[in-house]
């Protein structure tokens, strides 16, 4: 596929993912083995992504994270310790290799398709008990650290980030909009610490080197900054949509669609395609 195109699609896919209880990786891992989109070339532009959705959330959340910063800094303390968890976590996923087995393993399919199952499992249970019961905690110990474990998890593909820290904190008793929003501010720091980490891993053996001596200087950087713009305008458009799916705890959609997607995963590795 061109390489504009492969911005485009992975924009779009990134963009819309990152921020739905749908699992970004999972549905990049997905597209990448299926359709062999942006597969083995476009390193660069798949860390350009994360920083279009990084965008969208601070274009959203400009206010909240301007008062981190203001005294007495409690939010910005519970920011830092619910980072903890998935920053090592990421960092021995990263030394291991963990996403080969999911992108390009000879098992990818079956992984994938257990994860979207376990996030579709989790998105249906916590539905069912939020629509019973009044959760009235506040932002605290009780619900940041249930949310900062839940993030260590969802650095596996397939495992939904926001989906994951979002049912952790509903599940902890934490009131809806304090964990949506939490949720959101959370993905700031690991999207921008995996970016950084990503960079220095890919300039020192010479991957993002490869992506633009393969692909092209201009063509290349067009597809970038395409990638960049379609990555940050889906990304506003799922963060609305998450937050009104918030409000009323309906996660039912989202995990039929990941059982659904499940299914396809499995079937797609018997046929071969996969």
């Amino acid at each position: 596929m061109d390489i504009i195109w492969q911005s485009v699609v992975l924009g779009l896919v990134q963009g819309l993912t990152e921020f739905l209880p749908v699992s970004s990786s999972g549905h990049l891992a997905f597209f990448q083995n299926v359709l062999n989109v942006g597969a083995g070339n476009a390193q660069f532009i798949s860390l350009v992504l994360h920083l279009g959705t990084l965008v969208a959330v601070c274009v959203i959340f400009f206010k909240d994270i301007i008062a981190l910063f203001k005294k007495p800094f409690k939010t910005l303390g519970f920011l830092a310790l619910a980072s903890i968890p998935a920053a090592i976590f990421g960092v021995v996923a990263s030394v291991l290799d963990i996403d080969d087995y999911f992108y390009s393993g000879e098992y990818a399919a079956i992984l994938l398709a257990v994860c979207f199952f376990a996030t579709a499992t989790l998105l249906f249970v916590t539905e069912t008990l939020a629509k019973k019961r009044e959760n009235t905690l506040p932002l605290c110990f009780k619900t940041v650290i249930p949310m900062g474990l839940a993030q260590a998890v969802a650095v596996l593909p397939g495992i939904s980030r926001s989906g994951s820290t979002i049912c952790a904190g509903t599940l902890a008793g934490g009131k809806s909009e304090d964990v949506a929003k939490f949720s959101f501010l959370m993905s700031i720091p690991i999207i921008l610490g995996g970016f950084l980490l990503e960079l220095v891993l890919g300039l020192h053996d010479g991957t993002i080197q490869n992506d633009f001596a393969v692909n092209g200087g201009t063509a290349y950087g067009f597809a970038i900054a395409l990638g960049f713009i379609t990555s940050a305008i889906a990304g506003l458009f799922a963060i609305k949509v998450m937050l009104a799916a918030i409000k009323k705890a309906n996660y039912k959609w989202f995990s039929l669609y990941l059982v659904l997607l499940s299914i396809t995963c499995i079937i797609l590795y018997f046929t071969g395609v996969f």
